[in-house]
């Protein structure tokens, strides 16, 4: 098909990304005008070809992890080659749930526009003007240079910064165009929202109570000295040490949308009782995932 939704993840977000998948299908109107699918880590062999190599992650070098929660990120710039540089594609991170027709993103006017994204928030948004790759809507056939083998190689040999290139400082600003945050929607689940973002991983209700198994930031460039304290913690201790754990998600309405989905799929046998516990048993799902299914209400039907 011309048009196709990409969710990215690896082993470690895996359910989220099932959960992902089964949303855009619920919400949408329009399933028979594009494809809906994952690509994982584990298929592109030249991700394990650099476990532990140093790469270049906001100005430091760091070691590439296969095994960290967001390993899979420059998986995100994998679509337009995909797609033989053709057509239309959106793609989300494994943890944004559709509560509308994403039909409505992939069919609309991009105005010339390669890429349509999000500013971010917080410092990164403000002060550093990085925009979010995490639901872009692409304009595959004005993406050639996307290739994601040599690009993602250019990090270890120093090249290209992880940081600019999820932020898209890497793309002409000219090329790239806005949408409504609402397709983005951080943290923030409103009447208005159309895509679900469980953007702090802190609070993803799927990992309530689990240790925290995902790369803190080390650059605090506000307050340099708690960057070397987060850096002496990861050489001295480990890359998750004293970190501590997930805790639950302040919404409660984001909590019961994403269990609903998941008791949908559960139903449906999209997601299997096996697989869940089998991602309970390696801590990438909370323990009492099962209690909380069995007291989560049925979702309202899709409009």
């Amino acid at each position: 098909m011309e048009h196709c939704v990409f969710i990215h993840t690896n082993h470690k977000q895996i359910v989220g990304a099932h959960v992902a998948q089964y949303a855009l299908r619920r919400y949408s109107h329009h399933n028979d005008r594009f494809d809906v699918k994952i690509i994982e880590l584990k298929d592109y062999p030249f991700f394990s070809a650099r476990e532990g190599q140093l790469y270049l992650r906001d100005g430091m070098k760091r070691r590439w992890l296969n095994n960290d929660l967001q390993s899979f990120t420059p998986l995100r710039f994998m679509p337009p080659e995909l797609m033989n540089y053709a057509g239309r594609a959106v793609v989300i991170d494994p943890d944004i749930f559709a509560v509308s027709d994403v039909w409505d993103l992939l069919n609309r006017d991009m105005q010339g526009k390669a890429i349509m994204c999000r500013p971010r928030t917080g410092t990164k948004g403000r002060f550093d003007r990085c925009l979010a790759s995490s639901v872009m809507l692409l304009d595959n056939a004005k993406l050639r240079h996307w290739q994601v083998e040599e690009n993602f190689g250019e990090m270890f040999e120093f090249r290209r910064d992880y940081m600019n290139w999820i932020c898209l400082k890497t793309e002409p600003r000219e090329t790239i165009g806005l949408f409504e945050n609402e397709w983005n929607d951080f943290d923030r689940l409103t009447p208005q929202t159309r895509m679900l973002h469980t953007t702090k991983r802190k609070t993803q209700p799927w990992k309530t109570g689990l240790p925290i198994d995902h790369r803190p930031r080390e650059k605090y460039p506000f307050f340099p000295p708690l960057a070397w304290v987060m850096k002496a913690r990861r050489k001295l201790f480990g890359e998750y040490a004293f970190l501590g754990h997930y805790r639950p998600h302040p919404d409660p309405n984001q909590e019961k949308l994403f269990f609903g989905l998941l008791k949908e799929c559960v139903e449906k046998g999209i997601v299997t009782e096996t697989m869940v516990r089998e991602q309970m048993n390696q801590n990438h799902v909370r323990h009492d995932a099962f209690e909380i299914l069995d007291r989560t209400p049925p979702l309202a039907p899709a409009a």
